[in-house]
């Protein structure tokens, strides 16, 4: 395997009696990455994130972290593992300085640099003004980052975050993607979300799932091409005949919209935007409005998981 492939996973299932919640999924993840894992709620994406840190075993397939094999040797593997569940493990009787203590002490961190190496995370994570506080008395945002605090006490490799700014404010999501963008200049990060816009934000490459299936693959370079369109809305004052438009090269359909807007659709193959501004500047068109029709990430993610369900439907 590959040095920079710090997460594979082959052909995974997961079988709660005879529903199969995770079917035939495959993928890796390389250093200095952040992968966005993204599905609706049921589709998943947590029973992924539990075998993938050994907390749930997969009814069939392998998983290999930092090179070591997570169910021929779990515990070699795990060190190389920071993971944040949906509902951060926090002691909330304890101040912040001892939970991360406790943390290091149980990533075993030689007793002389486990100091070391709670100012380090308390550093990362922002949590120098609590951190002698008692954690049930954090708001949920710095719950969150003592969360995320110890999962990268040990320096891991690869960071597991599930649901990292479920619950928050905007702020403190604003807040915590910030976190997360820091991190990822040191350490390889996969994000469980169902939200969107984080997708955007600090991912490179984003997965989605459903129905326990992985229906896409791709870069935000990818995704953004995606959300580019095959139409564009223009605007004349002195408007072409819908013939003439149509016989652009490329145009498969003229839609004439109200105030005067026209919808232009073309195959991705052949953009007609340059013949069509050449033309309507030589033939006394005059242009006045050209505006490419983008898709949002909601609709893209709406489509692909809709198309999912219809050919498993159908199957």
């Amino acid at each position: 395997m590959d040095q920079d492939t710090l997460i594979r996973a082959e052909q995974l299932y997961r079988y709660y009696g005879g529903y199969c919640a995770v079917k035939e999924v495959s993928f890796d993840v390389r250093r200095g990455e952040v992968l966005g894992f993204l599905g609706p709620n049921g589709a998943g994406k947590s029973t992924t994130m539990q075998m993938l840190t050994g907390n749930l075993a997969p009814s069939a397939g392998q998983i290999w972290i930092n090179g070591v094999d997570l169910l021929d040797r779990p515990k070699e593997a795990k060190q190389s593992l920071g993971y944040l569940p949906e509902d951060p493990p926090l002691y909330r009787d304890l101040i912040v300085k001892e939970y991360l203590s406790f943390c290091a002490r149980i990533n075993r961190i030689p007793d002389n640099q486990q100091t070391n190496a709670v100012m380090t995370a308390v550093e990362r994570c922002g949590l120098k003004n609590v951190y002698g506080r008692l954690i049930g008395n954090l708001s949920k945002g710095y719950q969150q980052r003592v969360g995320i605090a110890q999962a990268i006490i040990h320096s891991p490799p690869v960071i597991i975050l599930d649901e990292p700014t479920v619950g928050l404010d905007p702020i403190q999501i604003r807040e915590i993607r910030d976190l997360i963008r820091q991190l990822a200049q040191e350490h390889s990060v996969i994000i469980s979300t169902h939200i969107l816009p984080e997708v955007q934000t600090i991912c490179d490459r984003v997965q989605i799932i459903n129905r326990g299936e992985l229906v896409l693959t791709d870069t935000i370079e990818g995704l953004s091409h995606r959300m580019g369109s095959s139409s564009i809305f223009v605007r004349f004052n002195q408007p072409p005949q819908k013939e003439i438009l149509m016989s652009l090269k490329g145009v498969n359909q003229v839609t004439i919209e109200g105030d005067g807007q026209i919808r232009i659709s073309y195959n991705p193959e052949q953009d007609p935007i340059d013949e069509l501004v050449t033309r309507a500047a030589n033939e006394g068109w005059r242009l006045r409005e050209l505006t490419p029709e983008r898709h949002s990430l909601e609709e893209i993610f709406v489509a692909i998981t809709q198309q999912n369900q219809t050919q498993q439907e159908a199957t």
